[in-house]
C-alpha cells in the first residue's frame, strides 16, 4: 500500500478513535473575518462597500460576514448598533460617517475601525497625521475647506441674484463648534460678494422654528453643512425652506437629494468603494494607524428639475452640462 494512502487511514482512524482533538481539527480551517458595518442611513448607502469587498474578492456569507446595522436616520440608534458589532466580535467596523465614527470608538478602544468621514481628522481627535494615524482608526476623508467654496461658486451660479444666505449648521457636531467651519465659509463667501448668516441647530425643536428665522432673515438660500444630524433631517430642512420659497444646496448626493436643488460633493458610493481596501488590508494583517488616510478624487453634481420648477428657479445651461445627475 502507497505511504499516502496508509498515512490517510492513520488520521481517519485516530480521528475515529478520538486521538485528533476537535481543537486540532479546527485549526485545519480557516477563520471568517467578520466585518462590523455601521451606517447613519437606510440599506442602500451599502452598495458601494460591498462592491468593493467583492472587487477584491470576497464573496459576503462565504469567505466574508458582513454585520450591518442601520441607524435610519436616527442617531440616538448609533450607540447600540456599535456596541451590538462590539459584542459581535468583528475583526474590523466600517464607520460610515461622524456620527457612527463616534459611536463606534466609544464602543472599543481595541477593535480597528476605517471610516468614511470628516475634514479634519487631526482636529476631530481620530488621526495624527494624515499619512500615519498612529491610532486605532484610518479611512477617507469626505470633505474640506475648499469643496465648501466650490459648493458656493456653483450655488451662487446657479442662482447669481442672491446674496443672503443662511447657514444651517449643528454646532454640537463640529470641533469648537463649528467655528473653523464658519470661518472657512465666510471667507469664501466674501470672495463672492455672499452675506451669510448662521442658523444653529441643535436639536428637532430648533428644526421647529427654522422658517421663521428664515423669514426673519430674508434668507434667499440655504447651504448646509452636513454633519450627521444635518444629513439625517435634510429632508425636513428642504421642505422647511421650500414652504419659504427658497432652495437647499447639500452636499451628500445620496441623502435626501429628492428634496434639494443642487448636491455637490464626494462621491459617496465611490469613497465606501475605496474603503474597502483598508478593511482588507486590516484584515490580512495592517493596522490601521500605518494606513494613510485618503481624501475624495470623486465628486458628484445632482440638479433636481422638480424642485427648480417648485420654486420658479431656471436652471443654467453651464450647470446641466456639468450636471453628473440629473433629478426630473
Amino acid at each position: 500500500m502507497p505511504a499516502r494512502s496508509r498515512a490517510l487511514i492513520g488520521f481517519l482512524f485516530a480521528i475515529a478513535l478520538g486521538c485528533t482533538s476537535p481543537a486540532a481539527v479546527s485549526q485545519a480551517v480557516p477563520k471568517v473575518p467578520r466585518v462590523g458595518v455601521l451606517y447613519m442611513g437606510m440599506e442602500d448607502n451599502s452598495l458601494g462597500f460591498e462592491r468593493g469587498m467583492r472587487e477584491l474578492g470576497y464573496a459576503p456569507g462565504q469567505n466574508v460576514v458582513l454585520e450591518y446595522r442601520y441607524a435610519e436616520g436616527r442617531p440616538d440608534r448609533l450607540p447600540g448598533l456599535a456596541a451590538q458589532l462590539v459584542s459581535a466580535k468583528v475583526d474590523v467596523i466600517l464607520a460610515a460617517g461622524p456620527g457612527p465614527l463616534a459611536a463606534a470608538r466609544q464602543a472599543t478602544a481595541t477593535i480597528p475601525i476605517v471610516t468614511v468621514s470628516g475634514s479634519d481628522p487631526v482636529q476631530e481627535g481620530w488621526a495624527k497625521t494624515l499619512a500615519r494615524p498612529a491610532g486605532m482608526v484610518t479611512g477617507l476623508l469626505v470633505t474640506f475647506p475648499e469643496l465648501e467654496q466650490k459648493r458656493l461658486e456653483i450655488m451662487k451660479e446657479m442662482l447669481p441674484g442672491a446674496s443672503r444666505i443662511a447657514i444651517v449648521i449643528a454646532p454640537l457636531e463640529l470641533p469648537d463648534g463649528g467655528s473653523d467651519v464658519s470661518r472657512d465659509i465666510n471667507a469664501a463667501a466674501k470672495t463672492l460678494g455672499l452675506q451669510l448668516h448662521s442658523l444653529p441647530v441643535r436639536s428637532v425643536a430648533d428644526l421647529d422654528g427654522l422658517g421663521e428665522a428664515l423669514h426673519q432673515r430674508r434668507s434667499q438660500a440655504v447651504f448646509t453643512v452636513e454633519t450627521t444630524f444635518v444629513v439625517a433631517n435634510r429632508r425636513r430642512i428642504a421642505e422647511i425652506a421650500a414652504q419659504q420659497g427658497i432652495p437647499v444646496i447639500g452636499e451628500f448626493t445620496p441623502f435626501g437629494a429628492g428634496e434639494v436643488l443642487i448636491a455637490y460633493g464626494a462621491d459617496i458610493n465611490d469613497l465606501l468603494r475605496r474603503a474597502a481596501k483598508h478593511v482588507d488590508r486590516i484584515l490580512k494583517g495592517a493596522q490601521p494607524g500605518d494606513l494613510p488616510v485618503e481624501r475624495p478624487t470623486k465628486f458628484d453634481l445632482t440638479v433636481n428639475r422638480r424642485v427648480a420648477r417648485g420654486l420658479g428657479i431656471t436652471i443654467p445651461q453651464s450647470i446641466f452640462l456639468r450636471a453628473d445627475h440629473i433629478i426630473e
